[in-house]
């Protein structure tokens, strides 16, 4: 596929982009806001920097990359993006400051020609900084176009994605060369870029921005005041993090074995996206367990067996609540979310068998002995009351989370020289 017959088939299909919006404003209403943002129609300032983050964990490792940049050239104003809500939310907690100042922000335009070109005519960067893996053909055509430099930050490249980019090289390729830096995570990525003939040159390893992870003090003094006020001082707590639909009642099962041996147990399970609250709070009840919302406050007294937690920007919190993580999206042909905040907050953790997102970051995990892979409720469940029950097992795998994180930081500065090097 070329890129001229890839955007025939995005005009084709607009209305079904429509609808997609509308299917998703149902059960989250941020998707029915902001329209205009979504199809370039939306009025914006130039900007010397765009920046595009995708959602609330891309946009997380991003903050600290944008604020250094900030820092060294007040002279650069900048332009956020982001596609989810979750991920919008992070911008403009973290920028409230300079909103409408030195830093705008919108939803980016869906990759229709149309819309990208308006969007980029307005804007006119001078460097775009696309975070992680979200490469759009026609974003990065037409801001080459308009000789903008095209930087690929904390750059993921997955042996699966390499494969459909091998498949679709018509369409893949020439965006590629396009490419002035990537900012690669691992040197496994880079190899992969290059197999698709990206020119080393072009290439860093620089490792993953998300191990320079900040975590604040009052994160982990907030955290321990609520374990003491739910009365879980003494009793395990387990969280499981970034879950979705079908594994929801795999952590459940689970969570029922662990109360086998601990009554007093409590698993807080947060769902990975808010449309899918309420499902998980239906699916916690459907199973016979008590529940408590964090959402609405309810108190977790001893007979609580459930937090769900139904709230954004809560989760590294709650992990710092907690004994042992499991990470989701990896139950289930997801690919997952990032193992390294919980890993971050000393946890152990786990995982399922599909991490491919991951792959590189969990298996450093696994390789020091924080991380472990299981396949099902009861792998799971057996995994944390080894846990529970052998101290010395538990402390060796928290030590080498932690150990995990502190030895590979450093990526921020890297990245930052990769494009400082373009906007010389």
């Amino acid at each position: 596929m070329t890129r001229g017959l890839y955007s025939v088939l995005l005009y084709l299909l607009s209305p079904l982009v429509v609808l997609y919006l509308g299917f998703r404003s149902i059960k989250s209403p941020d998707y029915r806001k902001r329209w205009g943002e979504r199809f370039g129609l939306t009025r914006l300032s130039q900007a010397d920097v765009l920046i595009h983050s995708v959602s609330m964990g891309e946009t997380l490792a991003a903050i600290p990359l944008i604020k250094k940049l900030m820092a060294a050239h007040p002279e650069l104003s900048f332009i956020i993006t982001t596609t989810s809500p979750t991920g919008s939310a992070e911008v403009v907690k973290a920028f409230s400051d300079h909103l409408n100042g030195r830093v705008q922000h919108c939803y980016l335009p869906f990759d229709i020609s149309v819309c990208v070109k308006r969007f980029l005519r307005q804007v006119q960067p001078k460097l775009c900084i696309i975070m992680e893996t979200e490469l759009w053909p026609n974003l990065v055509y037409f801001a080459k176009q308009q000789q903008a430099k095209i930087v690929l930050a904390n750059a993921r490249l997955s042996a699966k994605s390499a494969a459909k980019y091998l498949k679709q090289a018509g369409l893949s390729q020439p965006m590629l060369a396009s490419l002035d830096a990537i900012a690669v995570q691992t040197q496994r990525e880079c190899e992969r870029f290059e197999s698709l003939g990206v020119k080393p040159e072009k290439i860093t390893v620089c490792g993953s921005l998300k191990f320079d992870l900040h975590i604040d003090d009052c994160k982990h003094l907030q955290a321990k005041a609520f374990r003491s006020e739910w009365q879980r001082n003494d009793v395990p707590v387990w969280v499981a993090g970034s879950v979705h639909p079908g594994e929801f009642e795999i952590m459940l099962k689970a969570h029922q074995q662990v109360l086998a041996k601990y009554p007093n147990a409590l698993l807080i399970m947060a769902p990975r996206h808010p449309e899918q609250f309420n499902v998980a709070a239906v699916t916690t009840t459907q199973q016979g367990l008590t529940l408590s919302r964090r959402s609405m406050n309810q108190a977790v007294t001893e007979g609580v067996q459930v937090l769900l937690g139904d709230t954004m920007g809560e989760l590294l919190m709650l992990y710092g609540c907690a004994d042992f993580a499991f990470i989701g999206g990896t139950l289930i042909e997801n690919g997952g979310h990032n193992p390294l905040e919980p890993a971050a907050m000393g946890l152990p953790v786990s995982v399922g068998p599909h991490h491919w997102d991951f792959a590189e970051i969990t298996q450093l995990l696994v390789n020091a002995g924080g991380l472990e892979v299981i396949t099902d409720e009861d792998s799971l469940a057996n995994h944390v009351l080894d846990l529970l029950e052998d101290p010395q097992r538990y402390e060796l795998a928290a030590k080498a989370s932690l150990q995990v994180v502190s030895q590979n930081r450093g990526a921020l500065d890297k990245q930052v020289n990769v494009i400082e090097n373009q906007l010389s």
